[in-house]
C-alpha cells in the first residue's frame, strides 16, 4: 500500500492528512476554509487518490496558515506514499479545460523541488478565499514532495475557473506519474535514485 499519515502541529495550525495513492478518489476534507476545501477535493477526486484532511487553524487571524500548513502536508504526504518510487511512471502531465479556461500541468517526481507557474491576473478575492494563494499553494506542495511542477494557465478569466482548472491539471499530471509501469526496472532514473 502507497500511503502515509502526516501531522503537522503549530501554533498557528493543527494539520492531519491521511493519504492512500492507489485509491479510488474518495475524499473527506475540511479544513476550516471551504474554498480550499473545493480545491483540495479536487485534487484527491482527480488524481484518484483516497484523501482526507482535517485542518484547525487560526482562520480568525487569516486563512494563511491553513492554507500554507495544509499544502505542506500534503506534500509531505504524497513524498512520504511515493517511499523509493521504484516502478513508478516519475513523469506526468495533463491540459485540462473548464469552460473558458485551459491549463497544462506537468510534473516531474524527480526529489528536487522546483515550480513554474504562469497564470493571469484575476481578481484577489473569492468570496473570502485569498486569491494569492493559489501560486503559494503550489510552492508549499512542491516544496515538501521534493517534485518539479510546472502550470500554465494557458486560457481564463474567471477566478474560480482558473483556480479549478490547475487543481483539476495538476491531479491529473500526478496520476500519470504516480502510476506504476511494469516496463520500469527499479526507479526510473540513471542516476539510480530519485
Amino acid at each position: 500500500m502507497r500511503s502515509s499519515r502526516v501531522e503537522r502541529k503549530t501554533k498557528e495550525s493543527h494539520v492531519i492528512v491521511d493519504l492512500e495513492i492507489d485509491g479510488d478518489g474518495s475524499i473527506d476534507v475540511s479544513t476550516g476554509v471551504p474554498f480550499f476545501d473545493h480545491m483540495m477535493s479536487q485534487l484527491g477526486k482527480h488524481s484518484g487518490f483516497n484523501l482526507m484532511i482535517r485542518t484547525t487553524g487560526d482562520v480568525d487571524v487569516d486563512t494563511h496558515h491553513s492554507v500554507e500548513d495544509t499544502s505542506l502536508a500534503f506534500g509531505q504526504a504524497l513524498r512520504e506514499a511515493l517511499g523509493d518510487k521504484i516502478g513508478i511512471r516519475r513523469f506526468g502531465d495533463a491540459m485540462v479545460p473548464l469552460d473558458e479556461v485551459l491549463v497544462q500541468a506537468a510534473v516531474d517526481l524527480s526529489g528536487r523541488p522546483y515550480l513554474v507557474h504562469r497564470q493571469p491576473e484575476i481578481v484577489e478575492l473569492i468570496g473570502t478565499f485569498d486569491t494569492t494563494l493559489g501560486k503559494h499553494i503550489w510552492e508549499s506542495i512542491v516544496a515538501e514532495a521534493h517534485i518539479a511542477l510546472h502550470v500554465r494557465v494557458l486560457e481564463g478569466r474567471n477566478a474560480h475557473h482558473v483556480l479549478e482548472a490547475q487543481f483539476k491539471a495538476v491531479a491529473r499530471a500526478l496520476r500519470d506519474a504516480v502510476s506504476l509501469d511494469g516496463r520500469v526496472a527499479g526507479i526510473p532514473s540513471t542516476k539510480g535514485a530519485l
